[in-house]
Parts: structure tokens; sequence; C-alpha cells
């Protein structure tokens, strides 16, 4: 078995966490997926119309720029993807690292963490724009799993 590179976004702390449990679990490198301009809590406010992550959830076009890419990318054949839920969606960062990293012929396991969203709305949204990704799995963690649920979700 190859090796597993663990990426991610977190805006709040708990996706982190559960990328870190992953990547202990299961002897995986861990890479976040970093803005360059990091969001405050006024930014992440989705009650807000005006707030930074609602504009940027409005417009499926916007890519936010990310500070820093794999550089090795080759040398991994399972790819797992964290983010939160953001309006149903996978926020927009995502699509930024998906389309500055070349993801075609490794295999992708996405993970989102909600306390209620589940993981169909963005999954159908990311198959739908990148069609030419093998997405194996995707779940929903909210963050109190145990190890052997990591193990068994990459296996």
């Amino acid at each position: 078995m190859g090796k597993t590179l663990v990426s991610y976004f977190s805006a709040s702390g708990i996706t982190k966490g559960v990328a870190e449990r992953i990547a202990k679990a299961v002897g995986a490198d861990l890479f976040e997926i970093d803005p360059v301009v990091h969001y405050s809590m006024q930014d992440l406010d989705w009650t807000d119309k005006d707030s930074r992550s609602s504009r940027e959830m409005s417009d499926r076009d916007f890519r936010p720029d990310i500070s820093e890419k794999v550089s090795n990318i080759e040398e991994y054949d399972k790819v797992v993807i964290g983010f939160p839920v953001w309006c149903y969606r996978a926020p927009s960062i995502i699509n930024s690292f998906i389309e500055e990293t070349n993801l075609e012929g490794k295999q992708i396991y996405i993970f989102v963490t909600s306390s209620s969203s589940d993981s169909e709305g963005s999954m159908k949204e990311l198959s739908a724009m990148y069609p030419n990704l093998n997405i194996v799995k995707h779940i929903r963690f909210k963050g109190n799993e145990f190890e052997d649920d990591y193990r068994n979700w990459l296996q």
C-alpha cells in the first residue's frame, strides 16, 4: 500500500483535530490547506449575507489563494481531503486546492465536519465539477470518533 496524505481546511479547529487524528491513526502525512488571508470569526458568520464566507459561497467561481502547495503529490496514492460544510457545500478553498493539485490517478477520500449536515451535497457538487477524480469514499465526522473508525473508513 502506498503513502497517504491527509489534507484539510479548518476554519475553527474542528476539522484540523479530526485530520490530525486520521493522520495519526493511519500513519499518514498531514497538509493544511491554509488560505493566504485567514478567516476571522466575523468572516465565518454565515447568518450575515455580507460576511466573507457568505460572499464566497454565493460566487461559485471564487477561488481563495492558498499559501502553500503540496510539492510532492506524486508520492501519494491516497489523498484525504477534509473540510467543514459551508451552506451544504465544500468551502471555495477546496476548489482552489483541487484545481492547483494534480490529483488524477489518486484515490480520493473526503471527510466533512459538521454537527448536522451530511457529506452528500458536497460530494454531488465535487463529483460533478471534477468528474475525472477517483472519489472512493466520503463521510461526515463529528470529531468524537475512535482511531478504528478512521482506519476502517480508509481500508
